[in-house]
């Protein structure tokens, strides 16, 4: 069910788009219009291309884009990629914002077990493909990574419970891809997500060997009829008992 190559191509996949995004925003850099439009434009680029690479590479698979329509043909496919062309897209519009990323995973079975995750501003592209070494840890308190303009509930409980410090990060992505970068200790997000915002970041975190989780400690199960998940947690292995039990007092 897995060819050698799915993890290069992933790793390829979102390498391209990464480069395809920057130059986009560039273009509108040099030419500003509105913001809407940069948007828009980063999106349709990306999602373009990812659909074109992935149907060309892999014809038989079905895929699941948070900028395409929902084929629910899917639910039957025995592989399925699960995209997000441009996560933190408000980031994206505001260069020199860094905190902006590219999903690429192969779901089989319900799990992600190939996963690329691009940082576009950065430079840089984390997969299985070439599984990145975890960070240490760090000698200090442990820090809760969160949205720039909201707190989610579990990261809020978390952060007072463990007298943790707050990084804040636009996207799902770039705050997942931070735990194994060593800038954050511990993701939680009880806000409510779709499965293209984290299924490539939890694969890539899963082979860093971060945990990852619902919030109730259950399984991340993806491909589903409903893309909705409700919640999430990426921690570090150390945090992983203390912070489940915080939760879930």
């Amino acid at each position: 069910m897995i060819e050698v190559d799915d993890h290069r191509l992933a790793h390829e996949v979102a390498t391209a788009t990464a480069k395809a995004l920057l130059e986009v925003r560039a273009r509108f850099v040099q030419a500003p219009t509105t913001t809407a439009a940069m948007k828009d434009a980063g999106d349709q680029a990306a999602h373009d291309l990812i659909m074109e690479a992935l149907q060309t590479a892999r014809p038989d698979d079905a895929i699941l884009s948070e900028e395409g329509a929902d084929d629910l043909t899917r639910l039957d496919a025995t592989r399925t990629w699960i995209v997000d062309p441009l996560d933190g897209t408000r980031e994206f519009s505001e260069p020199p914002r860094e905190d902006w990323a590219v999903h690429i995973a192969l779901v089989v079975a319900g799990q992600p077990i190939v996963g690329a995750v691009a940082l576009p501003a950065r430079g840089i592209t984390l997969s299985t493909a070439e599984v990145p070494a975890l960070a240490p840890a760090s000698p200090d308190a442990p820090r809760v990574i969160v949205s720039r303009t909201r707190r989610p509930q579990a990261a809020v409980d978390l952060a007072a419970a463990l007298d943790a410090a707050y990084i804040e990060m636009g996207s799902a992505g770039a705050k997942a891809m931070a735990v194994i970068l060593g800038q954050a200790d511990i993701y939680a997000h009880s806000g409510g997500q779709y499965e293209w915002d984290n299924c490539a970041p939890v694969a890539v975190a899963r082979a860093a060997g971060l945990h990852c989780s619902r919030l109730d400690g259950s399984p991340l199960v993806y491909n589903n009829a409903n893309p909705y998940l409700p919640d999430l947690l990426i921690c570090r292995q150390e945090w992983v008992e203390p912070s489940l039990d915080i939760l879930n007092r």
